[in-house]
């Protein structure tokens, strides 16, 4: 094989040089159908330990479902999958979850401080075991606030608070298991501009700060760019991974949907992926 087919089937697979990290998770021919249909196949790829990886592809490629495969929520259909030498299973401490941002009802009047304090055996129970001493809890639940800011807000209702404001509790409740790992579906959905580059930001500051490994899934790649190691890309039943300068390209974008697809930047550097011939991608559709 030529060197360049080479690097095309690197793009491809999703496969890696060796690397004398920690690899936390290691997919080995990864595959998932639903319904008799095949969402991807054929997945490999690896994750080391402190990566920033964000995940981008159109709607119904199956970013959410990976994410679904690591947290044990969803059985693989073929290969398989290791987080830290072991298969994925449910309530996996190493992991923190951030779900699809859901809509608060602006009645709600329990408090910020109350509402992270749900999460504290979330993993097991889905809410906190009752009868047993709270106090390394709440200090757990004030160092939470602490890292995502919301210390100020801790005592006003949840449903008052903005959209900024309530995904930065979530993001506070995924941090209570003290995670080596960190999923994100879609933090930024329904956020304006400015809560998308400070939540960003903050995840970012995070992760770095404690080491953690993040997985990110968005529909807008531009406000992670100056903060994602690398891009995994799920389009059209196939998996790629690699650093944004590699993934996304006219060339391998192409490749990818079978179709034309042209990759531009603008003079702020940020990209734009226009899809030709029907292919129906446009630039918010990464």
């Amino acid at each position: 094989m030529s060197t360049q087919g080479q690097n095309d089937e690197h793009l491809i697979t999703g496969e890696l040089e060796d690397s004398e990290a920690q690899t936390q998770i290691a997919a080995y021919d990864l595959g998932i159908r639903l319904g008799g249909h095949t969402i991807w196949e054929h997945a490999h790829f690896s994750i080391d330990e402190g990566e920033f990886i964000t995940i981008v592809g159109p709607n119904g490629a199956g970013k959410s479902t990976l994410l679904r495969i690591l947290l044990g929520l969803l059985p693989a259909s073929q290969g398989s999958v290791q987080i830290f030498g072991r298969p994925p299973h449910r309530g996996n401490v190493v992991i923190g979850y951030v779900p699809q941002r859901r809509t608060l009802d602006p009645e709600l009047s329990v408090h910020a401080r109350d509402f992270v304090m749900l999460g504290v055996d979330g993993h097991k129970w889905g809410m906190p075991i009752p009868f047993v001493s709270r106090r390394n809890d709440q200090q757990r639940v004030d160092e939470a606030l602490e890292a995502v800011g919301a210390t100020a807000y801790a005592h006003r209702a949840v449903g008052k608070l903005s959209g900024g404001e309530q995904q930065r509790l979530l993001l506070a409740q995924a941090l209570l298991v003290q995670p080596k790992i960190l999923l994100l579906d879609e933090p930024f959905a329904s956020l304006d501009i400015r809560n998308v580059h400070a939540i960003a930001q903050l995840i970012s500051d995070i992760a770095r700060a404690r080491n953690i490994t993040v997985l990110l899934v968005t529909h807008d790649l531009n406000p992670l760019l100056s903060y994602t190691d690398r891009i995994l890309y799920v389009a059209r039943g196939q998996v790629a991974i690699g650093k944004p300068d590699e993934i996304i390209t006219t060339e391998n974008l192409t490749r990818l949907y079978d179709a034309p697809v042209e990759v531009m930047r603008d003079s702020r550097g940020r990209i734009l992926v226009f899809g030709l011939e029907n292919t129906n991608i446009n630039p918010t559709d990464l």
